[in-house]
């Protein structure tokens, strides 16, 4: 069902591309947007065993597409270092394929969110967070990407033994 990559070469591990996803703060999600046109947006998120976990607004594009249809992506850049003396970028990215599913179970959305803010305000301290999901749980829609296939990939230039 997903391609092989054809820089089969530049393919990074599943280990190595699941790294770049732990190690990522932002991303971007594509969906199916309106009218047929792909929708891509930046978000911040988490990995989270096999898991890619996201917040949103309760309504707006992105979870209008995604009620629609719940195929998407995910793409993280990892190292992005243009050289210019030799044309080219060395670069590093991950890309997620997975359908993506609405958090309802209050102790599910409120864990999701808890990673959320113990990955993006780690010195804020465990009752600073919890007081803060618990104001923002009725503000936000949880939301799960489960991927079901997951890719790698480098520029040659950083592949070992090329």
């Amino acid at each position: 069902m997903f391609r092989e990559m054809r820089r089969f070469r530049q393919a990074l591990s599943r280990a190595e591309s699941e790294d770049i996803l732990r190690r990522g703060t932002s991303g971007v999600l594509a969906v199916s947007g309106d009218g047929g046109y792909p929708y891509a947006v930046p978000l911040s998120y988490v990995y989270d065993g096999g898991k890619i976990l996201f917040h949103s607004a309760c309504a707006g594009h992105k979870l209008d597409a995604l009620r629609r249809c719940d195929k998407a992506s995910f793409c993280v850049i990892d190292r992005d270092e243009v050289v210019p003396e030799t044309f080219t970028t060395y670069f590093r990215s991950a890309i997620a394929f997975g359908r993506v599913r609405e958090l309802t179970d209050g102790e599910e959305k409120r864990a999701a969110l808890m990673r959320l803010a113990v990955r993006y305000a780690p010195e804020a301290g465990e009752a600073r967070r919890q007081a803060e999901v618990e104001q923002s749980l009725g503000h936000v829609t949880l939301l799960a990407l489960t991927v079901e296939h997951l890719s790698g990939k480098q520029a040659i230039e950083l592949t070992p033994g090329r």
